[in-house]
């Protein structure tokens, strides 16, 4: 059994290592799938946002992580 709890373990760290990048993205999919599904932006602006996006908060992420390594 404790095997098969480091393999979960081991396996869901894999996909949320970090979970402030998960979440981040998670809402900024839930926000701009929002604002294009209620017309307020439209499709191209949408995918514009997402990867611009995507991008500053896998930076943050990246900063965040090299942080706490030259903390150590």
């Amino acid at each position: 059994m404790s095997i098969l709890r480091i393999a979960v373990k081991e396996l869901t760290g894999m996909f949320i290592d970090d979970g402030a990048l998960a979440l981040f993205s998670l809402l900024l999919v839930l926000g701009v799938g929002l604002a294009v599904k209620s017309g307020a932006i439209g499709p191209t602006a949408g995918a514009v946002l997402l990867v611009a996006g995507c991008l500053v908060i896998l930076a943050e992420s990246v900063m965040r992580a090299a942080r706490r390594k030259f903390r150590r």
